[in-house]
């Protein structure tokens, strides 16, 4: 009994990170929502600049829980410039927790605000959320043939137009990796195989459409390129074979004792400008993201294990960029929920502001 008591009660410890992050949306929409409405007759760039500024309060309560809560220890390796930059992120894609790791780069560089994805065209549809990040400057993107580049072209335009400070992330293996899913991969090196490329182990075969738009399209406006690989230590089982990363609810749980987080930064002059050329080059730093993880995952010597090569730092986030925004938040969602009109809002505005933007991105890119 008291065995079953303790094994549930450590299973619920994602609850309160849940429960806090998506309980606040409601507030954090109706700060922003409040402030696009006063901001219509304003220059663009200062709804930008104060919309960055909401949205570093929001992803820093996030961080909060993804590091200061679960007391991860982020292992940063290879060059991580101390100023913000406008830059495209590169990296490979395992888990839901990866869109987090972008931000735990970002916060280093005082640059959350300007965190920007390119998201699969289904998330447009999350409550609240799809809306937001479409306003925030995120562009959904859908597969294959169905690709859209004019109206990718045309978003990331407005967006330099604008002078909007740029820290898009792109995902250009375009769904996870999942060991547990050996189809996705084995089509994945068929294709590369068929093609003539290098046969990837650890990651999948990159498409490139997405990628080559973004940086054609921005290439005047960037300062870099960051190419990011990422490993999720405890991913392997006791026959030393790859397992599935954690997801949201086990990162939250504790159960990743360490991420290490490889950034190489690449210089615009150094990525070739047509796509056929960018697709091999691509791939190449595929091959590179691929080497790291071989030696991550499958070194001969244990000790090369469980680490990328060359100089590492343990960064710990402190929490002063965290808990400040946690409080704000939660303190302004507790104030409206103890008042009758305060929760008859904080409910309409789940409602009408699902439907309400599940109407807009069905209009509107």
């Amino acid at each position: 009994m008291l065995l079953s008591l303790v094994l549930h009660t450590y299973s619920m410890r994602y609850v309160l990170p849940a429960a806090v992050m998506m309980g606040t949306a409601p507030t954090y929409m109706l700060a922003w929502g409040a402030w696009r409405l006063l901001s219509a007759v304003l220059p663009a760039r200062f709804y930008r600049e104060v919309d960055d500024r909401l949205y570093t309060i929001y992803q820093s309560m996030v961080l909060f829980f993804f590091e200061n809560y679960t007391g991860v220890q982020v292992i940063i390796y290879g060059d991580l410039p101390k100023n913000k930059e406008n830059v495209i992120y590169l990296s490979n894609h395992q888990c839901t927790v990866d869109w987090i790791i972008a931000d735990m780069l970002a916060i280093r560089q005082n640059a959350l605000g300007h965190v920007r994805y390119v998201l699969k065209d289904g998330l447009k549809w999350l409550p609240l959320y799809g809306w937001y990040f479409s306003q925030h400057g995120g562009v959904y993107v859908k597969r294959s043939a169905k690709f859209n580049e004019k109206e990718m072209r045309e978003k990331l335009r407005a967006q330099t137009k604008a002078e909007t400070p740029m820290y898009l992330v792109i995902f250009p293996e375009g769904t996870r990796y999942n060991p547990e899913i050996p189809k996705v991969i084995a089509d994945s090196q068929s294709f590369a195989e068929k093609e003539g490329l290098a046969i990837l182990k650890h990651v999948l075969t990159p498409r490139v459409k997405a990628t080559h738009v973004a940086i054609d399209t921005m290439k005047d406006y960037l300062d870099a390129v960051y190419d990011v690989t990422v490993a999720y230590e405890g991913t392997v089982d006791h026959k030393g074979q790859r397992k599935l990363a954690p997801s949201m609810t086990e990162f939250l749980c504790k159960e990743c004792p360490r991420v290490h987080i490889f950034i190489d930064r690449i210089e615009l002059k150094d990525i070739p400008e047509e796509q056929m050329y960018m697709r091999r080059w691509l791939h190449e730093r595929f091959e590179i993201k691929d080497k790291l993880l071989i030696e991550f995952y499958d070194a001969k010597d244990s000790k090369r294990r469980n680490k990328f090569p060359g100089k590492s730092v343990h960064s710990k986030l402190s929490l002063k960029k965290t808990l400040p925004s946690l409080l704000f938040l939660g303190g302004l969602t507790a104030s409206m929920l103890l008042t009758e009109s305060g929760r008859k809002l904080y409910v309409k505005t789940w409602i009408y502001g699902t439907l309400i933007g599940c109407l807009w991105v069905s209009i509107k890119p």
